[in-house]
């Protein structure tokens, strides 16, 4: 945008130049047909000159526009692959659990299996010793049929405690299979998922380097800082569209952020690459942080409150905005996915969004401010040291 309203500007110069060469001509020469030709040829100049910086113009706009799609549409597949991702950890968690459990039950029917012998074992050598018994000593018999049948009735005990342990492995074998084909799909889904990022990031670095090529024509700093304010006032428009609806939403008081000077968890941890108050361009300083961390990268809230927007807002990329209650508001942007959506309850440390270079950003990173009643204040003065 810098670059365009600079050509714009280059670009009247050069016609108003050229409108004054050609009046200076007019103007020398005796002829009043003469004149009136050069006076056509002027206005003519100056309306294709018009039409070819509304062109322009119109073109840049509508590379923005792309390129918020674009980054909308990563945005969508990157949150495919963080919830993909999150599947199957879990998915990964049960397969452990249940080969614990199977070494457990195998374990345990070893057990069994060694007692089942042991008992058959005794069991026999008690019957062949009880018949000589019983035909030397004259025994009555009914204390050698009560003997054979508690025998015979605790082998048939172990006998169903196997069968059943058996089972137990065999559904405990299945849900393992079952779960290994769940991973393996996931990691199909994945690989899916992944080259999908791949093409729409593909897609977003041919049309920014379109959108350099326009830029690449513009010179002046005083229009890159036009661009730099009408990107603030965009972002001051949503804070209080976003404010007014949590505002007449909310139910649930919130204590905002005045105790916590100090104490707040780092969104990110990465190096600081834009301080809050650094100068952006000429006069326009910084009014948040800009941390470099690799796209991908989980973001946290600061402190726990509403969401209140969760977009894409051009200057920002993919925005989230927090409000905390009585006035105080924190801002993520330049994500490549946001995790939560407007309404949604976050706790401090939660995460809610993943570092990404969206809003046409040259490298990943976070922007992140904290503001108080709409006025920026210096977030590094309310994290923890």
């Amino acid at each position: 945008m810098r670059d365009m309203i600079i050509h714009l500007n280059h670009t009247i110069r050069a016609s108003a130049l050229c409108t004054g060469a050609l009046l200076c001509l007019m103007f020398s020469q005796p002829s009043v047909a003469t004149s009136k030709n050069q006076l056509d040829g002027v206005k003519q100049e100056i309306s294709r000159q018009q039409n070819q910086l509304g062109s322009k113009k119109t073109q840049f706009n509508t590379l923005q526009k792309e390129l918020r799609q674009q980054e909308l549409g990563i945005a969508q597949t990157a949150k495919k692959i963080h919830q993909a991702d999150s599947q199957l950890n879990t998915l990964n968690d049960s397969i452990s659990k249940l080969e614990r459990d199977q070494t457990t039950l195998q374990q345990l029917k070893f057990g069994q299996q060694e007692m089942l012998k042991e008992l058959l074992d005794t069991q026999y050598r008690q019957g062949q010793n009880d018949q000589l018994a019983s035909l030397l000593s004259g025994k009555q018999s009914t204390e050698l049929d009560r003997m054979s049948v508690y025998a015979e009735r605790l082998s048939q005990a172990r006998s169903r405690a196997l069968n059943e342990l058996a089972a137990t492995n065999t559904e405990l074998q299945l849900k393992h299979h079952e779960l290994a084909l769940q991973r393996q799909q996931q990691q199909v889904l994945l690989t899916q998922l992944k080259t999908e990022k791949s093409t729409l990031e593909s897609k977003q670095k041919h049309r920014k380097k379109t959108l350099i090529s326009i830029k690449s024509q513009i010179n002046s700093d005083n229009n890159y800082l036009t661009e730099l304010h009408a990107n603030e006032k965009r972002l001051l428009a949503e804070i209080a569209k976003a404010k007014a609806e949590a505002e007449a939403a909310r139910r649930v008081p919130m204590d905002g952020l005045a105790r916590q000077q100090g104490k707040l968890p780092w969104p990110v941890k990465g190096s600081v690459l834009h301080a809050y108050g650094s100068v952006q361009k000429g006069e326009l300083h910084w009014k948040g942080m800009v941390f470099s961390k690799p796209s991908g990268s989980q973001v946290k809230a600061v402190y726990s409150g509403k969401v209140v927007f969760a977009d894409w807002l051009r200057g920002y990329g993919l925005m989230l905005a927090i409000d905390h209650g009585k006035g105080d508001m924190s801002f993520y942007g330049y994500n490549q996915t946001l995790l939560k959506k407007v309404g949604d309850t976050v706790q401090a440390s939660e995460a809610i969004a993943l570092v990404g270079d969206s809003g046409g950003q040259e490298r990943s990173g976070l922007y992140f401010e904290i503001r108080r009643k709409g006025t920026p204040t210096n977030p590094r003065n309310w994290l923890a040291k």
